[in-house]
């Protein structure tokens, strides 16, 4: 690493973009080409002539709604963090370079087809045109977004391949520092434990349901806010509504017409971490074994800039690579390098025409593309049809070799070898039990008796593990013959806890081994957690203790329990076999003494100290017990919970307050008339003075949907606003 002083004095950096003459005036063409309608929830329906202009006026809609976080998506994509935050982003910049840079990024731009160019042409378009109509919005860094920016940012899933490269590790092998930035690894507390969150989609097929021909849920667990939820229009055959990551120009998880699709985080196994030999020549070079063979490992020369009070500085690198992809840490004196689907114009190109298909017949053609890495697929059609899809990209290997680990670099025998075709990847059809799921489990339980045969597959297609989401939504589709879109709802919203049932007999088990001479309190405590139903509520006493004694126990089982044995079960298994009954009782017994302690008696019902606040919209909130808050029913999804929410407390605060959970979430009837119905977390704004940055708020913890709009003349007769880009408007 070397250091290089200089550069330019930060105000001259803050200065405001101007634009050319010729930009303006094409920004205000397209703009009267384009219309946004929002409806009573202020949510942006697009309609324009062509693709190019509906993309335009989506993204100027989404800066309306929240500039801040289309800018932090691009700061984080672009590898500019450190230009807004300052050096503690040094090496998370540095990641995003390894893989992608402005070069790189300009030459897909140049070999996309004309039709993708004019997408990307527009999403500039309509960002620097709500810059420009609105010079008081003051970008951290970003003052001017260009056509090539998409290419950096094609996943839109909140945990994309590139997160899960280890920013400690770079920081360690490239700079022999410690990191600064906290970051977020593997966890270490039950509170952190996966699978915490996930996502949920649902498929109903044409023999179970009454209302339509097929249904879909479409339930992602992110971040509340993470995205924007948008209905995009054009002449040219674009109609797609949902779930849009703030910046970028598709509909991510949604449904037009013909049908609908919904992604889950999956654990197929896309990524590889080479372990390489590597020595230095007598010419200062370095270089790699491959089987028999020394090959040259590549260096690439990049500077840095990074925030450093009013002044920019700048850190200069040299990145490795061998042909299996950048270097990004050391292991046992052995370089790792890391592997991963790499492929961004294809990635848009499948990003963008997935939310154009027409059925069954061109989503498939679509998923050959073959790009969506890190997510699973659940699909529904107007036809009937329902489909699952196994991740989308998978790389062939010896099926003689373990992957579930590090790989030795130097063995060609345990290299890719091309990739899986999606038609040999694990999928599902319109299975006999007339519905499929999956919630971030193994695809090999998505429809019962009926999932896809394990042992057709090699190993690392499907490392994944069932989980309690996974059980739970299995036994409820399974108890209904007959389906329409309320009954789904009823679906999405079971407040089971399947976890509970086989931990509380667990602490039965421990409180019968402890003895009779448990005090009353203790007894009474026991007595409400045994005879509770193990479904959660706002009213719900049994709901608190669980929760809050699992919290415990868990944390000792993940401490306590091997990790093979921890990789291999689930974590029922873990307190089964490596917790006491001593730990067990006495997590009881600590729980409620912080009830009484911060509440004044352990008989709490759940709603009381488990809350939703929206004070402001800042990336990190901060909670505050003083402030307005409402009840929430939703507990974490790693209980068990189909609609949840990841809630815990805060500094200074005795409430816990939920951040990560149900966001968007669609039921969708596909037939020869679309009907759906949805909510979001908080509301669609992310502007406090808008009324719509808190107007969803109730609906969402009563776990109640609105009607969404669809069809134009249904828009048009719900229609608050009617507006092109840059006309003024009320406070929004």
């Amino acid at each position: 690493m070397r250091y290089c002083f200089l550069l330019l004095i930060f105000g001259g950096q803050l200065l405001g973009q101007q634009f050319s003459v010729a930009e303006i005036a094409r920004w205000e063409n397209r703009a009267a080409q384009t219309e946004i309608i929002r409806d009573e929830w202020g949510i942006p329906h697009i309609y324009a002539p062509t693709d190019a202009n509906a993309v335009f006026g989506m993204l100027y809609a989404q800066c309306e709604d929240d500039f801040s976080r289309v800018e932090r998506n691009y700061l984080e994509a672009t590898g500019q963090m450190a230009l807004a935050f300052g050096e503690e982003y040094l090496y998370h910049d540095l990641r995003a370079r390894m893989w992608m840079d402005s070069t790189s990024a300009k030459s897909y731009y140049a070999a996309a087809p004309d039709w993708l160019q004019a997408l990307c042409d527009a999403f500039a378009d309509g960002v620097n045109y709500y810059l420009h109509t609105h010079p008081q919005e003051q970008p951290l860094w970003l003052k001017k977004f260009e056509p090539w920016m998409p290419f950096t940012f094609t996943e839109g899933s909140i945990g994309p391949d590139i997160t899960r490269v280890s920013l400690n590790d770079i920081a360690a092998f490239y700079g022999e520092e410690d990191l600064g930035l906290q970051e977020t690894g593997y966890p270490t507390s039950a509170a952190d434990l996966a699978p915490t969150t996930g996502s949920n989609g649902f498929a109903v097929g044409k023999d179970l349901v009454s209302e339509g021909k097929a249904l879909l849920l479409i339930n992602p667990h992110v971040t509340f806010h993470y995205r924007s939820e948008q209905h995009v229009n054009s002449e040219e055959g674009l109609s797609a509504y949902g779930a849009v990551t703030w910046g970028q120009f598709f509909v991510y998880q949604g449904f037009n017409a013909y049908c609908g699709w919904m992604h889950t985080s999956s654990w197929a196994d896309a990524i590889d971490q080479y372990l390489e030999v590597v020595r230095q020549g007598e010419d200062g070079k370095y270089y790699y074994q491959y089987g028999e063979e020394e090959r040259l490992v590549e260096q690439q020369e990049v500077s840095v800039p990074y925030r450093n009070g009013s002044t920019i500085k700048s850190r200069s690198f040299t990145i490795y690579r061998t042909h299996h992809g950048p270097i990004v840490g050391k292991k046992d004196g052995k370089w790792i390098a890391y592997r991963m689907m790499d492929r961004p114009l294809d990635a848009l190109t499948q990003d963008f025409l997935r939310t154009k298909t027409k059925g069954y017949a061109s989503f498939k053609k679509n998923m050959k593309i073959g790009t969506n890495s890190s997510n699973n697929t659940v699909f529904a059609d107007y036809k009937g049809n329902i489909a699952y899809w196994h991740g989308n990209y998978l790389p062939k290997r010896n099926p003689e070799y373990d992957y579930s680990g590090y790989v030795d670099g130097s063995d060609p025998e345990q290299d890719w070898q091309g990739l899986h075709s999606p038609g040999k990847m694990i999928r599902l059809r319109n299975p006999k039990t007339g519905w499929l799921q999956n919630c971030n489990a193994t695809p090999y339980t998505v429809a019962a008796a009926e999932s896809p045969d394990p042992e057709k597959y090699p190993a690392y297609a499907a490392p994944d593990k069932d989980n309690f989401r996974s059980i739970h939504a299995n036994n409820l589709l399974a108890s209904f013959d007959n389906y329409t879109l309320d009954t789904l709802i009823k679906v999405a919203n079971d407040p089971h806890l399947a976890a509970f049932d086989r931990l509380i007999p667990l602490l039965e088990k421990a409180y019968q081994n402890a003895g009779s001479d448990q005090n009353r309190q203790l007894l009474s405590a026991y007595n409400t957690l045994t005879t509770w139903d193990r479904s959660y509520g706002v009213a719900s006493i049994g709901t608190t203790l669980a929760v809050l004694w699992a919290e415990k126990v868990l944390n000792f089982a993940f401490q306590q329990t091997p990790e093979e044995f921890k990789e291999n079960n689930l974590f029922d298994a873990w307190i089964a076999d490596y917790v006491s009954d001593e730990q067990m009782v006495n997590a009881l017994k600590e729980s409620m003494e912080e009830l009484e302690r911060d509440f004044g008696s352990w008989q709490i019902p759940w709603g009381l100290i488990n809350r939703y606040q929206r004070l402001s919209n800042d990336i990190s909130p901060v909670f505050d017990d003083q402030r307005p808050s409402l009840p929430l029913g939703y507990v974490s999804a790693r209980w068990g919970s189909i609609a949840a929410v990841e809630s815990r407390t805060y500094e200074e605060s005795k409430r816990r307050y939920g951040l990560h959970g149900n966001s968007f979430v669609a039921v969708v009837s596909f037939g020869k008339r679309l009907r759906a119905q949805a909510i979001v977390t908080g509301g669609q704004s992310g502007r406090i003075g808008s009324p719509h940055f808190n107007d969803q708020s109730k609906i969402f913890c009563k776990q109640e949907f609105r009607d969404v709009y669809f069809y134009r003349p249904e828009v048009e007769a719900k229609a608050a606003e009617t507006y092109h880009p840059g006309e003024k408007r009320p406070a929004f």
